[in-house]
Order: C-alpha cells, then sequence, then structure tokens
C-alpha cells in the first residue's frame, strides 16, 4: 500500500476553499462593499466586523496569497487580492488592513497593486527582504529596468525566443505589452530584424502603433532616445507606406492579417524575424477572416527562413492548440503556457430592472448562495442612467485623476448611439463641462464629420461612443480622452472585445450577445476583463443588468459566468459549432466535380443554410485548399480535408486546374471562377474592362456605376456578395460615395450631400427601433445621424474594404496583361485607399498622415517646402504649431518614425 506524502503547504491550503467561516467572512465583506458602493449602509464600515474577524479574514487572504496548491494556487492568490482590495477600500485608513495588503501583493508578487495599497511597504524580516530583492531584480524588465515584470508575465516572456510559441493569459495580464519589450529590446540592443505584429481589426491598428512608438521613439521612453532613428527602423502599417521602399530599413509591421497577407504577396522576398499574432483566438470559431491568418502562417511556415511565431489568446485553456499551424510542430506543454492568474479583480452585481433587484455574485460560493441581495428597488422606475448619472454626479466634485470612468457595452451600432443620446439628454441641464480639449474635439468632429452628429456635442459633456467606423484621428482622440479622465462615460460595442485598451472603473453590460449571437464563453470573459486594467487600477466594478423591455435575465448572466472556457479548436477542425462535417463534404464534392465556383449552400426551398460569416469562412478556406492541392502544399487546411478527399480526388483535381491558364494563388479574397472572368473580360476584343477615364479631373457617376456593374457580373457578386454589392439598388447608392470618396471630398462634404439627398427624396428608410421602414424626415436629428451612421458604415466596410479589395484585384491583373505602366494615370485602387486622386495627399498618407490631416496639409501648402538640392517634398517644423489638433497630434508620431520627410530642424539632435 502507498501512502500518500503531504506536504505542510497541501495541508493548509487543502480544503480552504470550502472553509465555512472564510465563506462567511467573504460573504459579508462583499455585501459591506456592495452596501458601500451604492451608498445603501447604514452603518459605518467600522461596524462590518469586530476587531478578531476583521484580522481573521486577513489571516485568510495573507494564506491565500502564500498558495502552492498546485491546481488552485493561482485561483488562491486572486482571491487573497479581492480580500486585501476590498478591506483597503472600506478600511483605508486602517495599518493593520494596509499592512496585511501589502503583505499578500508583495506574496503575489503584484508589484503594481503593491504601489497603489502600500508604496511604502517592506518585508518584516531579513530573510524575505532578500528575496523579494531577488525577485524584483529577476522581475526588471530589460529594456524598462525602472518596470518590473508579473512573476508569469517573465515565464512567457523568456520563450519568446523559441521556433514558435504559444500563450494564453486573462485580459488584464498585459500580452501585448510582453511582445513590445521584447520588441524594445532587441532594437535597443542593434537587432537587425523585421517584426510583425498582427491584430484583429483596422481600429487596433493606430492604439498599437502608437504604443510601439511611444515604447521606442523617444518622446515619451524613459531614455529619451529615439531607437527608431538610432537603428534605422519604421513602423509600418500598411504595404503602401513609402517607408517599405528603403530597402536598408528594417521594419516593425502592425496590420491586420489581410494587410500582412497582400504586403507578402506584393513583396514575396521580404524576410521577416517575428510574427506575433495577437488575440489569436480568432483562429477559433466562426470567423471570415480567420482563414486569413492560415494563409499568412502557410506562406511564412514554407519559406526556407521561417520567422519565429508566437500565439497569445485570452483566457483560454490549450494555447497549445495554435501551435498545430506549425508543419513539425508538437502539441506540447513546452512550447506553450496557459497563464491563470490576473493582477486585477472584477466585483460583480446583477442589477435586475424586471424583479427590482440589485445583487453582488460570490464567485467562491456554492451556487445556491451565489447572489446576495444589497436592495430592493421595485416600483422605483430606477433605469441605467440613474446609475450613470450618480456616478457623473459624485465626478463633478473630484478632480479628473480621481474621477471614476464607465463602459457600457450594448450588441449593435444603434443601440449604442440610442443609449448614449438618451444619456446626453438626462445630464445635459448639468451644462457642458467646459473643457478646452473636450470644447476642441467638439469643434474637429463637427468640421470633419457634421455639426449635427451626436458625438459633437456629447463630449463636450464627457460622455463618448465607441464605434469601429469611426474616423481614426477622431477614434483616437476618444480613447486618449477617456484614458485621461477627461471623458467619463463611453458607450461601445463589440470593438471592445477586439483588445482596445480603455481603462475603466465601471462596465454595464447590456447583452450577452454580440450582433444576434450569443457570445461565446470567451467573448464574456474577455469583455467583463475590459475593467480593471493593471496600468490603471487594481479592480473594476462589473454590472450585469436586465432591462425591463429586455429578453435577457440575470439568470442568462449567471450560467455564463458559470461556464467553464472550453479547449479551443481551429476553425478549420472538424467542429459541429464551426466548420462543419457537411460544409466539408460540400467543398470536397464541389472540387471533385472539377469546378471552382462554391455557391452558398440552400436547403430545398432555396433558403440559405448558412450565415454570412459561415459562407464566407467555408469559402475562403477552400479557396486556400484548391490551391495546396494544386501546389503540393503540405499544410493544415489540407490535411484538415483529408477524410473526405481521397489520393486519387488530389489527383484529379490537380490535373484539373494544374494546367489552367488560371490556378489559385494566394489572394484568397478572388477565387479562380472570379480571376478567370476578370482576365477574359481584361482580354476581350471589344469594350475591354479597364478603369474609366476622369473627366476633367472629376470621377462622373454613370461610368463609376458601369463600372461596379460590369465588376459585379465578372466577380458574380450576386452570389458572392449577395447582401451588398450583389443588389443594384445598394450599388447605386455605393456609386455615389465611391465618387465622392475618390474625389477627394471631406467626410462633412459627404453627409451634407446625403442629406441633401434624403431631404430631396424622403423615401422610407430604416432605423432600427423602428420595425418598419419609416419616412426620412429632414428636422429629425435621430434620422440626420442614422444617415451618418450608414454613410460612415458604408466608407469603412464597402468602400475601404469589400470595393478596395476587387480594385486591387482588378489593378494587379490589368498590369500583368497590359504591362507594368498601364496604370500610372489612373489607378482606382489607389484612389480608393487614399481617397483623393491628388499626389501629394497621398505621398502625405503614404508617409503615416490620416485622410484628413493630409487634406490639411494640401490646403495649407505654406507647410509644404521643395528642397532646393533634391527637388523632394519636405514639411516644415512649424507644422507641429499649425493649430490643428489631429494634424500636431500626427507629427509627434511622424516625426519619431519617419523624421526624413520633415526640413531638418536646427533644435533636431543630428
Amino acid at each position: 500500500m502507498t501512502v500518500e506524502k503531504r506536504t505542510l503547504g497541501s495541508a493548509i491550503f487543502t480544503g480552504i476553499d470550502s472553509n465555512p467561516y472564510l465563506g462567511k467572512l467573504y460573504a459579508r465583506l462583499l455585501k459591506g462593499y456592495g452596501l458601500c458602493l451604492f451608498n445603501l449602509n447604514q452603518r459605518s464600515s467600522t461596524e462590518l466586523f469586530n476587531a478578531k474577524e476583521k484580522t481573521d479574514i486577513l489571516r485568510f487572504a495573507d494564506i491565500l496569497s502564500k498558495s502552492n496548491d498546485p491546481e488552485k494556487a493561482d485561483a488562491h492568490k486572486i482571491w487573497a487580492q479581492e480580500i486585501a482590495i476590498l478591506m483597503h477600500e472600506l478600511y483605508p485608513q486602517d495599518s493593520l488592513v494596509n499592512l496585511y495588503a501589502g503583505d499578500v501583493f508583495s506574496s503575489v508578487g503584484n508589484h503594481k497593486g503593491l504601489e497603489l495599497v502600500n508604496k511604502d511597504y517592506s518585508e518584516p524580516h531579513a530573510l524575505e527582504e532578500i528575496f523579494a530583492q531577488f525577485r524584483g531584480d529577476y522581475l526588471t524588465i530589460p529594456a524598462e529596468p525602472s518596470q518590473r515584470f508579473f512573476g508569469e508575465q517573465k515565464n512567457a516572456y523568456d520563450h519568446l525566443t523559441d521556433d514558435c510559441f504559444s500563450y494564453s493569459a486573462p485580459t488584464s495580464m498585459g500580452k501585448s505589452f510582453i511582445m513590445r519589450m521584447f520588441i524594445k529590446d532587441e532594437i535597443m540592443h542593434g537587432a537587425q530584424k523585421n517584426y510583425a505584429l498582427i491584430v484583429p481589426t483596422k481600429a487596433l491598428i493606430n492604439e498599437v502603433r502608437v504604443k510601439v512608438i511611444d515604447n521606442l521613439g523617444g518622446e515619451k521612453n524613459t531614455e529619451k532616445v529615439n531607437y527608431l532613428k538610432l537603428h534605422n527602423y519604421s513602423v509600418v502599417t500598411a504595404a503602401s507606406d513609402i517607408a517599405l521602399e528603403d530597402e536598408n530599413r528594417n521594419f516593425i509591421l502592425v496590420m491586420t492579417p489581410e494587410r500582412l497577407l497582400y504586403l507578402l504577396i506584393a513583396k514575396p522576398h521580404f524576410d521577416l524575424d517575428y510574427l506575433f499574432i495577437d488575440e489569436a483566438h480568432k483562429l477559433s470559431g466562426k470567423n471570415s477572416r480567420a482563414p486569413f491568418y492560415y494563409k499568412v502562417v502557410d506562406k511564412l511556415v514554407h519559406r526556407q527562413k521561417k520567422p519565429h511565431f508566437i500565439f497569445a489568446s485570452p483566457n483560454i485553456p490549450n494555447p497549445q492548440v495554435y501551435l498545430r499551424l506549425m508543419l513539425n510542430a508538437e502539441e506540447g506543454d513546452e512550447d506553450a503556457l496557459a497563464i491563470t492568474y490576473s493582477p486585477v479583480v472584477q466585483i460583480k452585481f446583477f442589477v435586475d430592472l424586471k424583479k427590482g433587484r440589485i445583487e453582488v455574485y460570490n464567485d467562491h460560493a456554492p451556487q445556491d448562495q451565489c447572489r446576495i441581495l444589497l436592495t430592493n428597488v421595485r416600483g422605483s422606475g430606477i433605469e441605467v442612467n440613474d446609475f450613470l448619472l450618480a456616478i457623473e454626479t459624485q465626478n463633478t466634485k473630484l478632480p479628473k485623476e480621481k474621477r471614476k470612468q464607465s463602459i457600457v457595452y450594448y450588441n449593435g451600432r444603434d443601440k449604442v448611439i440610442r443609449a448614449a443620446h438618451s444619456f446626453y439628454e438626462r445630464i445635459k441641464p448639468n451644462g457642458p463641462r467646459n473643457d478646452p480639449l473636450l470644447e476642441a474635439l467638439s469643434k474637429d468632429i463637427q468640421e470633419q464629420v457634421h455639426q449635427w452628429y451626436y458625438l459633437a456635442e456629447m463630449v463636450r459633456y464627457g460622455i463618448a461612443y465607441h464605434i469601429g467606423y469611426l474616423p481614426a484621428s477622431i477614434r483616437a482622440r476618444i480613447e486618449e480622452l477617456f484614458k485621461s479622465g477627461n471623458i467619463t462615460v463611453m458607450f461601445c460595442t463589440s470593438t471592445l472585445l477586439e483588445g482596445v485598451n480603455l481603462p475603466a472603473d465601471n462596465l454595464f453590460i447590456m447583452e450577452n450577445k454580440v450582433f444576434r449571437s450569443e457570445m461565446n464563453t470567451i467573448d464574456f470573459r474577455n469583455l467583463i476583463g475590459r475593467v480593471g486594467r493593471i496600468s490603471f487600477n487594481l479592480y473594476g466594478n462589473v454590472y450585469f443588468v436586465a432591462e425591463r423591455n429586455s429578453k435577457i435575465t440575470t439568470d442568462d448572466y449567471v450560467r455564463m459566468l458559470e461556464q467553464e472556457i472550453p479547449e479551443q479548436s481551429l476553425s478549420i477542425a472538424t467542429d459541429p459549432n464551426v466548420l462543419k462535417k457537411v460544409e466539408k463534404q460540400y467543398v470536397a464534392d464541389i472540387l471533385k466535380s472539377g469546378k471552382s465556383e462554391i455557391p452558398r449552400r440552400v436547403n430545398a426551398d432555396g433558403k440559405a443554410m448558412q450565415s454570412e460569416e459561415s459562407y464566407e469562412m467555408m469559402r475562403r478556406f477552400a479557396t486556400i485548399l484548391q490551391g495546396d492541392i494544386v501546389h503540393e502544399r503540405d499544410t493544415l487546411v489540407r490535411r484538415e480535408f483529408k477524410d473526405f478527399l481521397t489520393p486519387a480526388d488530389e489527383e484529379f483535381i490537380r490535373d484539373t486546374f494544374k494546367d489552367a491558364e488560371v490556378q489559385p494563388d494566394d489572394d484568397i479574397n478572388t477565387s479562380v471562377d472570379q480571376t478567370t472572368s476578370l482576365i477574359a473580360a481584361i482580354r476581350r476584343e471589344r469594350n475591354p474592362l479597364r478603369y474609366p477615364d476622369l473627366v476633367d479631373g472629376k470621377f462622373v457617376y454613370d461610368d463609376v456605376l458601369a463600372f461596379l456593374n460590369e465588376l459585379a457580373e465578372v466577380f458574380k457578386w450576386e452570389e458572392y456578395e449577395a447582401s451588398t454589392l450583389g443588389k443594384p439598388s445598394l450599388r447605386r447608392w455605393y456609386a455615389v460615395i465611391l465618387c465622392q470618396w475618390m474625389d477627394g471630398g471631406g467626410l462633412k462634404f459627404i453627409m451634407d450631400r446625403a442629406l441633401e439627398y434624403h431631404q430631396n427624396h424622403p423615401y422610407p428608410f430604416w432605423i432600427n427601433k423602428f420595425r418598419h421602414p419609416i419616412t426620412y424626415n429632414s428636422l429629425s436629428g435621430d434620422h440626420h445621424n442614422a444617415v451618418f451612421g450608414d454613410t460612415l458604415e458604408v466608407i469603412e466596410n464597402i468602400i475601404l474594404y469589400s470595393i478596395s479589395n476587387y480594385f486591387l484585384r482588378f489593378s494587379n491583373e490589368y498590369r500583368k496583361i497590359k504591362g507594368d505602366e498601364a496604370l500610372n494615370r489612373n489607378n482606382w485602387y489607389e484612389y480608393v485607399e487614399f481617397g483623393t486622386t491628388n499626389p501629394l495627399t497621398i505621398l502625405l498618407q503614404r508617409s503615416g498622415f490620416s485622410r484628413e490631416s493630409a487634406r490639411y496639409i494640401k490646403e495649407h501648402h505654406e507647410y509644404v517646402i521643395r528642397d532646393g538640392s533634391t527637388g523632394q517634398l519636405k514639411l516644415s517644423p512649424a507644422l507641429a504649431q499649425c493649430g490643428n489638433t489631429d494634424v500636431c497630434n500626427e507629427v509627434i508620431y511622424i516625426r519619431q518614425n519617419s523624421p526624413e520627410i520633415f526640413e531638418a530642424d536646427n533644435n533636431d539632435e543630428g
């Protein structure tokens, strides 16, 4: 008989989770905090515990913070932090609480927490002080010696030199920070390499770009050294960036997977040393953009010189799954790290406006005891705006740095705007903030978008909404002013789930959905993790709201909170919830029939059996599979179809397409049948397809529409873009905006024309809060803003994504057939990409300026100088004081990243 050996630690920590005395004290602590938070406590917080109980709960926290339980140590440490934080909130001046809080944060290695709760804390014993000093030295960040990693961050950091590595961690753990610190250390020490940071959406590109430049550029890094200039680096966000023309330069690419794929296609010999994939969980689930990740990795993994592949994802238990994209990688623990410790905590409340109850959620109690009633508000007519108003009323009494910031999540654009405007109407009687920065932002939104745009007036009151289609410069200013405390209430859509880093003290979750589908567990936890960010605060309050007119209940939230995050599979894997077996068989059967067109699956009644997202994902994987078979590439995508295609089937597919004039290529936005049709249209003898000529330098609507209609037939938009470009009525609308956009019209000009059209044609149109189309009212602010929202969304999702991608394909094929010089004077892809035909405005955007800033500089010629010796255009350093806030902000970063485009300043070093 084998006797199991037990350590003292295991004896202490085993069963501590279910200790009834700890459970009782913690439940009382949660309730006491909740009552204080809602101003419901009739007694002083000093009466919450007697002296013995207060000491006991602090001792429990101390014990939990030192847990070495092999399975629950991280959970114990997080619980210890929760107790220390809540006790510190309720007893902020208590020396015993501060002592224990310091010990807790020291024990768990949360140095940032220690600085916030007890910066003067010192270890009570000499040996502990020596160990703390050793640990501090070990965790010192090489690129930032004044800062330290958390222990778990250090573990991940030390693996970044591996050939491939995948790690997951809670949202607050700073996964991308680890990557940036690694890149900075390499560059500081003279590395001459190229790095790529893949982000999931365009909305994140600018945020990550700014952080990288802040770390390296000299304006904000602690050394005040411009390592970009010193070591000849540039941060690049698009394949068209002018910096890429310098073959002697090294680059840090910050791109979406689509942008990186197009760069690799355009520059096949571009060497990449590191590929960092942030938010790697996008490789799982039904995601039409997931195939681009697969294609990028496949292109790089088949190179003789492979980059290091680093995957980072939130919360998932099996990060090693993404290493399957590496052909020879094993799913071994040595190549992956799942971090569960979080340096911040979230306190969760249920606000049930249907039943009139406010409860606090106890993570550490059995299911039947996890909800602690704080108060009944039945019949009071209370709504979420009342909570926000109470927080904002308190904020008016506080200095900016101590204001509480709130984020309100809804699952749709119109809901967000409507909720933001509703709260604005509530707070409007209090008057605007009289904040110069908010007034300047309001003025710029009026000038750049429209004076009737709701956002322009809201920001004056410290309120904003954050939506993916907002102009990048406006969105960046909103994010910055929220981080600084000028804006204190932000209404958000699912852009918040994509990694946008906004600090908040309070998060109000109004839906458990993303668009129309219920959130998966990863997204739900990711959303909760957006409150309480270690760079800003130690904890946050999450309010799960069940509104009176909503279908969601607090039971739905409880169910989702209690779900464990399941192990993830890859999007290409056969999974009932992702790419289904029947869909793989469907793709295989089509390819085996010798066809390359992948129509959507329909039932016997002709009704679609797939969502748009699911269909696009399936179709793009089919395009990748066809290319892998024809070009005999060993890839994960091909291997995942082995159960549906025999070697003989693959041989038939290869024989069918390998000798065809058009073979599958790396541009997975279009399939072989589309490309074949396009080439035939360009080559036809009568009226070959080409971009129409401009008339007097302007685009003619009829010509633009006719060209789009031809492309619709060539690219089979009725089948492949059924809900957008495939509809003739929508193409007419898109053609109008496309003309205005390529002509270089500012957003305000485009908005004015849209309002003018609706005023002259007051046809019924949709506003989401109504169940049927309504007649346009030219005096209605709601109607104006519906038009603004629709127009901005078309620019972002149709003009700058769908049409841009099709124009790129057309331009590339046209050059192949007609020669490289064929489009030098009429490249509509370039005109769409930069929103102008003006060479100076295009040059400025290729150098890093936004479209609106480039238009401003073009209109102010005094800041543009032609170099007398080289004839090159340069910008005057005086541009940094031009008075346009967006331009001045952009100059700061562009001067660090591309100093060569500015005329030498006598104050410049070197």
